[in-house]
């Protein structure tokens, strides 16, 4: 079962069903930014992932919705509405762009603190684009300083009850996931979608991530969710069918490799056209070439990093997911 309301046409759908406890805030957003979930406590709020960086002003809109308990206002109130209460903390999942990019805009707009996690705070502290995949992917995020971390194994409080940290390899080395047993809630990033998981990026550059994967479904199974609370895509209640078809959906890119390289460039393509809209194939074809993940993805293909891209390219135009108007490529 989905947990889902109507679509608001600007990037992002604020939910508050009655399937979640009170204090939990549900933001739905579109594919270029990732899901978002405030935890409302009276003195101080706790929000897990912020999002791209295109739609940072979106975000802080969406959490001063969140916080304030409707969808018109940034005033925050705690959850019996008494008095105004602060953004604590962000806490990021991981930190590819579409997860960390709003961390700068809130930092400034409500003085929260910044908690990564602790395996990606060397990178984050000397700014290391190539280490976080920003330039691995041809992707942007805007610059944030990181005030503390959080590690496998570690517990924080918020919206009145614990929530474990546990480590989540496979789409990112360093991911975390985050279980509440007593409210029956995960946070699953982007190890288990109700219809998926994210690209397993270290099986592109020769590592090993599909054994990872199926190891963190094999976590999430014995966990046994109420609520899954996914990186994209709707929360769900319904975990062990989201692990039945994330299982069989491993098994198929795990025996032909090749199939999760042409998936990884269509996915990453296509989000380079969620951010810029319009850019001519000479330039994302002359960018991307040189970007590591779309040359490991090639080298499993077995082909030169352009013709990679151009086969790809052409691809998504015949999907109709991209247009060509002369020399420009749009998104669809």
């Amino acid at each position: 079962m989905s947990l889902r309301g109507d679509q608001d046409g600007a990037g992002g759908d604020l939910s508050a069903t009655e399937d979640l406890p009170r204090a939990l805030r549900f933001i739905q957003r579109d594919w270029l930014s990732c899901n978002q979930l405030v935890l409302l406590e009276a003195d101080g709020a706790t929000l897990i992932d912020s999002g791209y960086v295109k739609n940072a002003t979106e975000t802080v809109r969406l959490v001063g919705a969140a916080l304030a308990g409707n969808g018109n206002t940034a005033g925050a109130r705690d959850v019996q509405g008494n008095r105004p209460v602060p953004l604590a903390r962000v806490i990021n999942t991981h930190l590819h762009s579409d997860h960390c990019g709003g961390n700068a805009a809130l930092a400034a707009a409500f003085g929260c603190e910044l908690m990564v996690p602790e395996s990606s705070a060397a990178a984050v502290a000397a700014w290391d684009e190539e280490a976080l995949t920003y330039k691995a992917t041809g992707q942007r995020c805007a610059r944030f300083v990181a005030t503390g971390t959080i590690a496998a194994g570690e517990t924080f409080r918020a919206a009145n009850a614990e929530w474990i940290a546990h480590a989540a390899p496979g789409h990112d080395p360093e991911s975390l996931i985050f279980h509440c047993p007593e409210l029956g809630v995960l946070v699953s990033a982007d190890a288990l979608w109700e219809h998926g998981f994210g690209v397993i990026f270290p099986e592109l550059a020769g590592e090993s991530g599909f054994a990872e994967e199926y190891a963190v479904l094999e976590l999430i199974e014995a966990l046994a969710p109420r609520i899954v609370i996914p990186g994209h895509g709707s929360a769900f209640t319904d975990a062990a069918g989201a692990i039945a078809r994330a299982r069989s959906r491993l098994a198929a890119m795990a025996s032909d490799p090749a199939r999760h390289a042409r998936s990884a460039l269509k996915v990453l393509v296509k989000y380079r056209l969620l951010d810029y809209e319009r850019e001519t194939e000479a330039a994302m074809i002359a960018e991307l070439s040189g970007a590591s993940v779309m040359a490991a993805s090639a080298v499993v293909l077995g082909i030169d990093p352009a013709a990679a891209l151009m086969r790809t390219i052409d691809e998504l135009v015949a999907q109709g997911q991209l247009r060509r108007d002369g020399d420009w490529l749009l998104n669809v």
